[in-house]
């Protein structure tokens, strides 16, 4: 039987290829997109696009984090265009990842998964707490003691593959494994008619990717 695998799939580049190198390594996906009402909603319908062509079990769970605010891409400030600046930006969303890591983990318990997969990346980000290798590892630790499967000692891992690539090394992965990386949308701040903006972090670290992989950028920028 094929071991599944739940997979966080936020519809972004990095997101897709995880999912990509989960597939690879043989595991069924169970695909897990959080609508947390963010800005970038379009977002969602990149995932679903993903998910399709990967044949994924997927479910998109609506968790509105705007409730809570504290973040650029649950609120009303404006999302940063100069540059991706040194320290933690007004991007971050609370505990965004500890969040979609219980959820995952939650759903991988109930389908008797026993592997997570998420697409954080700790070389070439915005400076993240939750992107942290340490982080990773502090969950898995919790989901060892936070669940019956853990307490009856059916350990979870969890994979975070693309931790020490930087924006060009996954670029690179997308193209070797064959993927449509113009699928997906990175923009937090995305035109009315969905194209990415350009100039925020995402999109300047996304561009930056392609650049510095020698390879054609297939993102449409407004």
């Amino acid at each position: 039987m094929t071991k599944q695998a739940v997979v966080l799939l936020s519809g972004g580049l990095d997101s897709m290829v995880c999912a990509a190198l989960a597939r690879e390594a043989g595991f069924a996906l169970l695909a897990l997109t959080v609508d947390y009402n963010q800005r970038h909603r379009v977002e969602i319908a990149a995932a679903e696009r993903i998910a399709a062509q990967f044949g994924a079990r997927h479910i998109v769970l609506p968790l509105d984090l705007t409730r809570f605010g504290g973040s650029a891409l649950t609120g009303e400030q404006a999302v940063p265009k100069s540059g991706v600046a040194p320290g933690i930006p007004v991007t971050y969303v609370p505990a965004r990842n500890t969040i979609f890591l219980s959820l995952a983990l939650a759903w991988a318990e109930a389908a008797g998964a026993r592997d997570l997969f998420i697409g954080v990346n700790a070389l070439d980000y915005s400076g993240y707490p939750d992107c942290r290798p340490e982080f990773i590892a502090a969950f898995e630790a919790l989901a060892r003691l936070a669940t019956k499967a853990g307490d009856e000692g059916d350990a979870f891992t969890v994979h975070a593959p693309l931790q020490h690539m930087t924006k060009a090394d996954i670029a690179r992965e997308a193209a070797r494994l064959g993927l449509d990386a113009g699928l997906s949308h990175s923009c937090y701040d995305p035109a009315p008619d969905g194209r990415h903006c350009g100039l925020c972090d995402a999109c300047r670290l996304r561009a930056k990717g392609f650049a510095e992989a020698g390879l054609a950028d297939p993102t449409v920028y407004a």
